[in-house]
């Protein structure tokens, strides 16, 4: 059922059983493979995947909505499988966003007004809460639930089954219940590119956050004196504009010598043998 309002892309498929509002707009050669609910004002940009089940743009699910306009917003290339949720805004004018080439899996939820970057991977029910931001190469555990107005930042690495109830500094690989920093996510890293000296940079931004006994303000004025990458101003940046705060150490987690091995090692290659 596709209003005669809506606008659809060239060479778009639309499957069986799906509805299609009268302000939607699907870009060229998506597809709605079966039981899609697409409502609202909802744009889904090209070449993207949606499975059956899939609710977007539906009425947010916040006591402050009253009806006002909003949007939802899909990036080009993004696949969401099954039954993944993302609701429309709160807010006049507002908008909740997924941005380019992002794979959400089965039953992951976005709630009103979260900002969703590129690249970004959220496995099996997998859950924002509103105002939420997940910055680009991110990464999501299933079964992780993250607390409204938390921002993931880029190209972090959230461990299975987490609560996230602070923010979660870009580079960083954290888990847990309350979830915990437990150093950087060397594997991700690599993967994508970084240099071995951007990657040593960001090891000594993480001691002196994590590891020194300087509070949060005196390590970002250790870290701003070192850095010399876009990477470690990123780091800085993202710390310094926090307001939740940021993720924690647990320093509980190994015993003393060997987290002082850990920050004493000479090589990345050592300090991830050593992470297990």
């Amino acid at each position: 059922m596709v209003h005669p309002g809506a606008i659809i892309g060239d060479g778009a498929e639309i499957g069986p059983f799906c509805v299609v509002g009268e302000h939607v707009a699907i870009g060229a050669r998506s597809k709605l493979l079966a039981h899609v609910v697409v409502n609202g004002h909802t744009t889904i940009g090209e070449d993207s995947t949606i499975y059956p089940f899939v609710t977007l743009g539906l009425p947010s699910q916040d006591r402050k909505y009253v009806g006002e306009l909003s949007y939802t917003k899909v990036g080009s290339r993004t696949t969401l499988r099954e039954f993944v949720s993302v609701h429309r805004a709160t807010g006049e004018g507002e908008v909740t966003s997924i941005g380019d080439d992002s794979l959400l899996l089965a039953y992951v939820h976005i709630a009103h007004n979260c900002q969703i970057g590129n690249y970004v991977t959220m496995s099996s029910t997998a859950q924002l809460a509103g105002h939420v931001i997940v910055d680009d190469y991110a990464t999501v555990g299933g079964m992780t639930g993250v607390h409204q107005f938390v921002r993931i930042g880029k190209h972090a690495m959230v461990g299975g089954a987490s609560k996230i109830g602070r923010d979660v500094p870009p580079f960083l690989l954290v888990a847990g219940g309350p979830a915990t920093a437990g150093g950087l996510n060397l594997i991700g890293l690599r993967r994508a590119g970084f240099p071995a000296e951007v990657m040593a940079e960001l090891k000594e931004c993480y001691k002196l956050l994590y590891r020194s006994h300087l509070n949060t303000s005196q390590a970002l004025e250790a870290m701003r004196a070192i850095v010399k990458t876009d990477e470690g101003r990123e780091m800085i940046e993202f710390v310094a504009a926090s307001k939740r705060g940021i993720t924690k150490v647990a320093r509980t987690m190994r015993p003393r010598g060997e987290l002082a091995a850990l920050d004493d090692a000479e090589s990345l290659d050592d300090a991830e043998s050593l992470a297990g």
